[in-house]
């Protein structure tokens, strides 16, 4: 059965990307507005829900009402607290900034675990502090209540874009590459150790090449409630286009599911149940589809945070 998606919110300025379910209302970022914004399905209006947000393109709840989010501007993983002030964690790895990051996600156990690319858009201001010579998957961890510790996660990713954890966190699903970098896009998954370490990883699918040219390959991913991967990649450029696919674990493609939209960006479960998808892209909209027939994975960290601030 076709998936018939709808416009609820947009055009903004620039991109949407980073979606984040809080129990009754989806945020989303206006990267270039520097908004998060937040759509209420009960009313169908949007309110601002943070701004001055220096091009934060990824979202993800954390324990205690806390909102993370990356910054690419700012180059760091900050902390949105619910009280409207912000902090930042741990910004330098091996006495070094880190990249730009663009995707997060936060484990039961408060980790955060976020993609670091490369970027062609630099930072604004004097670019004093050069990139890593690596793209990799970094994770942040406590060391007390207000100090973050940085470790490299990947050494093995050219340009991480998307990540997602399993539902028992033993696996770490990340999309790496990049058209127009002579490599496969590839959907990965990393198993975790305890420890925070990830082993060797397994190739669940990759993105080719057809007479059009490189095949865009996954920018968003969440998990529904049989812990199956919903993805959304392509363009209209080349390959089947834009889809949102469906994944087993074991990389099978169980469904695909056309878009009506070009550069899909981020997809995740919402509204009742979980029973929505929604899609942000770079046409600067908000597109959700209902009565789909799959859940969302619930959340480990779901609330009803302030309307705006």
């Amino acid at each position: 059965m076709p998936w018939h998606f709808e416009r609820v919110a947009g055009p903004f300025r620039g991109a949407t990307m980073g979606l984040a379910w809080d129990g009754s209302g989806m945020l989303f970022c206006a990267v270039d507005e520097e908004r998060i914004l937040r759509f209420d399905p009960e009313t169908g209006t949007i309110e601002e829900f943070r701004k001055y947000t220096q091009r934060t393109s990824g979202i993800a709840w954390g324990p205690d009402n806390i909102l993370f989010g990356s910054q690419e501007a700012g180059r760091r993983i900050i902390a949105f607290m619910p009280d409207g002030s912000a902090r930042q964690t741990a910004y330098k790895l091996n006495g070094c900034f880190h990249n730009q990051p663009v995707d997060l996600i936060v484990d039961r156990s408060c980790r955060i675990w976020f993609c670091d690319p490369h970027s062609a858009r630099r930072p604004p201001g004097v670019f004093v502090f050069p990139p890593l010579p690596h793209a990799s998957v970094l994770r942040l961890e406590r060391a007390s209540h207000r100090q973050w510790n940085l470790q490299q996660g990947t050494y093995d990713t050219v340009a991480p874009r998307a990540l997602l954890l399993s539902a028992d966190e033993t696996v770490l699903y990340v999309a790496d590459g990049e058209v127009g970098q002579s490599v496969s896009r590839e959907l990965r998954a990393y198993p975790i150790a305890s420890d925070g370490s990830m082993g060797c990883f397994s190739v669940l699918h990759s993105f080719g090449t057809d007479y059009r040219g490189e095949h865009r390959g996954i920018e968003g991913m969440c998990l529904d409630s049989g812990g199956n991967i919903v993805a959304c990649a392509g363009w209209q450029k080349s390959g089947p286009g834009p889809l949102i696919y469906v994944f087993a674990q074991s990389g099978a493609v169980l469904e695909t599911h056309a878009l009506p939209i070009d550069l899909p960006n981020r997809c995740a479960f919402g509204d009742a149940n979980l029973t929505s998808l929604y899609v942000t892209s770079m046409d600067g909209c908000l597109y959700r589809t209902t009565h789909i027939r799959r859940r969302g994975h619930a959340a480990n960290f779901v609330s009803v945070l302030p309307r705006a601030i």
